[in-house]
């Protein structure tokens, strides 16, 4: 098959001359380019310019979770076999990756490869804005750019009501798009799929936000099944269990994601700081430049709370994100020095072992 051929077949699901360019030396021995779909149980799909292909991934399932082949990837798959492996992947544009729920501090990657973050939040409960902070801070440092979008905008009949909810999260999001949407009457669906139909876009969001809701929309049929969610809470069963890339008919692609009950930091420091730009921006002109925004003389951000010109909610926010992803990249740094010490210890005993036998020879 030609690299025309190639190109033109996986186009549509995000493949370019950069892409080509990186497949280049796998080329001459025959593999195969391909964009993962779905990944599970150690096997995973792959859209070719052959077709749909069920692929092994063995090849690719280091010990490092951050590593490991995950939806987005563009995979280097083998031409035949039974099984048929995955190589290798591409090196990552971008990469969404949340803290595990483990005590080992590792890094959960949810998707590859994608240019737009959607985060679906449900205006059929209360707007929890702590929430929808932490997930931007992941889509920032992720490299993607962050959307938000406010699901179910049937059941805010009232113009100002819902004008004041749009007014709140935009605070929360200095800089982001905020978009209003109903899957079930349409309202604001022309906006958002311009906003996808370039590159690669991830859903997220909690379960019953409605992505799979909006998810159908976009592709223009029921390719996710939707179960209703809880009146009391607003929260649904895990209707999506995996992550699955699907193909948009106006161009671009769409990776919907499992309902996220948990989303820890993971080394998110600069996604903090870009969810929180005005904090910063303010703390520049703090008269230390250590400031601790707490009690200090001269503290821009403390006037700026005492002003009413930034909420005090929004600084308790930023403390909490900031000292959690202090408190995971610690651990982080300390699981990697005590590994370092491990390697020392079994490099310094098979030092004294040898030391031990050169003796025992020269005796």
């Amino acid at each position: 098959m030609t690299s025309t051929s190639v190109f033109s077949a996986l186009a549509p699901y995000g493949w370019d001359e950069a892409w080509a360019d990186e497949f280049a030396p796998y080329e001459p021995e025959g593999l195969l380019p391909g964009r993962v779909v779905r990944v599970d149980r150690g096997q995973c799909d792959i859209v070719t310019a052959d077709g749909m292909l069920r692929a092994d991934t063995a090849f690719v399932t280091p010990h490092d979770p951050m590593r490991v082949l995950c939806t987005g990837d563009w995979a280097v798959v083998e031409p035949a076999g039974n099984p048929r492996y995955v190589r290798t992947y591409l090196p990552r544009r971008t990469a969404f990756v949340r803290s595990t729920s483990s005590k080992r501090s590792e890094g959960q990657i949810l998707a590859a490869n994608v240019d737009h973050a959607i985060v679906a939040v449900s205006l059929a409960v209360e707007l929890d804005l702590g929430r929808i902070e932490r997930f931007l801070a992941l889509a920032w440092e992720s490299g993607a750019q962050p959307v938000v979008v406010l699901t179910k905008a049937d059941l805010v009949p009232d113009a100002v009501t819902l004008s004041h909810l749009v007014q709140d999260v935009e605070t929360t999001a200095p800089g982001i798009p905020v978009l209003t949407v109903s899957a079930l009457d349409g309202e604001g669906l022309d906006v958002l799929v311009a906003v996808v139909s370039g590159g690669t876009t991830v859903l997220l969001g909690q379960s019953g936000a409605g992505k799979s809701t909006l998810a159908n929309a976009l592709v223009g049929e029921d390719v996710m099944t939707v179960q209703a969610a809880r009146d009391a809470d607003g929260k649904g069963r895990h209707t999506t269990t995996t992550r699955n890339l699907l193909a948009l008919p106006g161009g671009g692609v769409l990776i919907d994601t499992p309902g996220l009950r948990g989303v820890g930091l993971w080394d998110a420091e600069t996604g903090v700081g870009q969810v929180f730009s005005e904090i910063e921006e303010l703390a520049r002109r703090c008269r230390f430049h250590d400031c601790a925004h707490e009690s200090e003389p001269g503290c821009a951000v403390l006037a700026a709370i005492d002003s009413g010109e930034l909420p005090e909610r929004r600084l308790e926010s930023y403390r909490k994100l900031i000292r959690e992803n202090q408190r995971i990249v610690a651990k982080t740094d300390a699981r990697l020095r005590s590994e370092i010490r491990k390697e020392w210890k079994k490099r310094g005993a098979q030092g004294k072992a040898a030391m031990e036998a050169k003796r025992g020879r020269w005796a």
